[in-house]
């Protein structure tokens, strides 16, 4: 072979290589325009990722993923998890959703996800009774379906299930002590991992004073010192509070695979794209060194990042930055460079491709209509109710714009929702379409993908969920 060949081989197949061992991702779908299927599994196989966690067992995900060769974790929703303690209804759930796609040429499902942080102290107990009887439920229709081998039941868990003041104190929360040692016991004798979720962002967020630097792993000011043993950043301190809190109740080694990880871009003021490009680097570095931590040292760490595209109709619970995990932005593109092999090279993720836009159309507030408060106030609260506007928040990417701005912003957001439909760019004359681009450095006036025919329907928020955007249409009242 030529040297002009050699190169141009370099040239095509350079960027692929291998990504860190261990790394999966999340893939979630609740968006108002989701990306379709098949372009989502194409653009996991383009960027090497060959693990991915899913909310649900959506057929239309299930059915791209198939033949795809990716490793899949399907999952039971909490809401489901009281259907699941009868037995007979776990079977036909695994029937359809597990054995329906084992063949030649279908989904290679390695877990099944009962429910989703179902001990949340947010959830006031609503799963404690519950959650268990499923789990045993699923993985013996798993055993008797023959596939209970290879394919493991696992319970996604909060770190909020265990505390402790260091890392060495860790324990099992009190109220749920009893629960999770029955948990575990289970899980060792079926030889499935323990699930955690793991989010320095969060510890920040939900705790005045956290020490910003020791959420990253490039951390060079806090640390914390136990028994002589220095952690340098809070996801170390985290792991080995839950692996003391194993070994408290007799189950020291098992396999800890941590569910979820990631670092929001917006909806917060400390939910920015370069925390996350930040964080990120380091996590990547860490897991394709195989450091492990203190207490499990020099080991493989399985973990799926958080999330892998935005949500744009996700619950605002905590925050809201909770639409803005995603590595992607909605319509698949990059947010900021990523090196998934752990290398450190300035690269970005392979983006989606073949993705297809409505026309390139806006909604304004229209500078002609008489301002009308009360309308205005009433039209603002009717899009941030069916549209998101979290990016107009406190420390968000647009918390900039001036009144006008603030109203347009809302108003687009409807539109694109609505596939720019007649009528939707109206708000009782307040609005006006235009083909002028608003958005300014920093602050994206969307243009929504074209809603995917195979889903058909529009996803829409719930009217209750209008209380959650009160706050933001008074602000913007105020400020007019």
């Amino acid at each position: 072979m030529g040297s002009l060949q050699v190169l141009i081989l370099v040239m095509i197949f350079g960027c692929f290589e291998p990504i860190a061992d261990g790394l999966g991702v999340n893939w979630g779908t609740l968006a108002n325009h989701p990306l379709p299927s098949k372009t989502v599994v194409q653009l996991l196989k383009d960027n090497g990722i060959k693990k991915v966690k899913l909310f649900d067992a959506d057929s239309g995900s299930l059915n791209a993923l198939a033949g795809s060769g990716l490793e899949v974790m399907v999952a039971i929703p909490n809401k489901l998890l009281g259907m699941m303690t009868d037995y007979a209804t776990a079977q036909k759930w695994v029937n359809r959703n597990v054995t329906g796609y084992n063949f030649n040429g279908g989904v290679n499902i390695k877990y099944v996800a009962v429910g989703n942080e179902p001990f949340l102290t947010s959830y006031n107990g609503s799963f404690l009774n519950v959650t268990l009887p499923a789990l045993q439920n699923i993985q013996k229709a798993l055993n008797e379906a023959g596939v209970g081998s290879t394919i493991k039941a696992t319970v996604p868990l909060n770190a909020d299930v265990y505390n402790g003041s260091l890392p060495s104190a860790g324990r099992f929360r009190t109220d749920i002590s009893d629960l999770m040692t029955q948990i575990v016991t289970f899980l060792d004798q079926s030889g499935a991992p323990f699930m955690v979720n793991i989010y320095p962002f969060l510890s920040l967020h939900d705790n005045v004073g956290f020490p910003f630097e020791y959420t990253f792993f490039d951390n060079t000011g806090n640390t914390v010192t136990d028994n002589g043993v220095v952690y340098t950043n809070v996801f170390d301190a985290n792991y080995d509070t839950l692996v003391s809190a194993l070994k408290a109740v007799n189950f020291g080694s098992m396999e800890i695979i941590v569910g979820e990880v990631g670092w929001p871009t917006d909806g917060d003021i400390y939910a920015k794209a370069a925390n996350a490009q930040r964080f990120y680097a380091g996590l990547m570095k860490k897991l394709a060194s195989n450091t492990g931590t203190p207490l499990r040292p020099n080991q493989y760490i399985e973990m799926y990042l958080f999330g892998l595209i935005d949500e744009d109709a996700k619950s605002v619970d905590p925050g809201n930055f909770e639409r803005h995990w995603g590595v992607l932005k909605y319509d698949g593109q990059p947010k900021f460079n990523m090196d998934l092999t752990g290398q450190g090279r300035s690269v970005t993720l392979v983006p989606a491709k073949g993705v297809e836009y409505q026309s390139k159309t806006w909604c304004l507030l229209n500078p002609k209509a008489q301002n009308n408060m009360t309308a205005l106030a009433n039209n603002i609260n009717y899009a941030c109710t069916y549209a998101d506007c979290t990016s107009l928040g406190y420390g968000s990417t647009c918390n900039g714009l001036d009144s006008s701005g603030n109203a347009s912003y809302a108003f687009n957001a409807y539109f694109q929702v609505q596939s720019q439909i007649d009528g939707s760019c109206d708000f009782e004359g307040l609005a006006t379409v235009t083909a002028e681009d608003p958005s300014t450095n920093g602050c994206n006036f969307t243009i929504q993908i074209v809603l995917d025919d195979s889903f058909g329907f529009r996803v829409t928020v719930p009217v209750h969920v209008v209380l959650l955007h009160v706050l933001v249409s008074v602000f913007l009242v105020m400020i007019w």
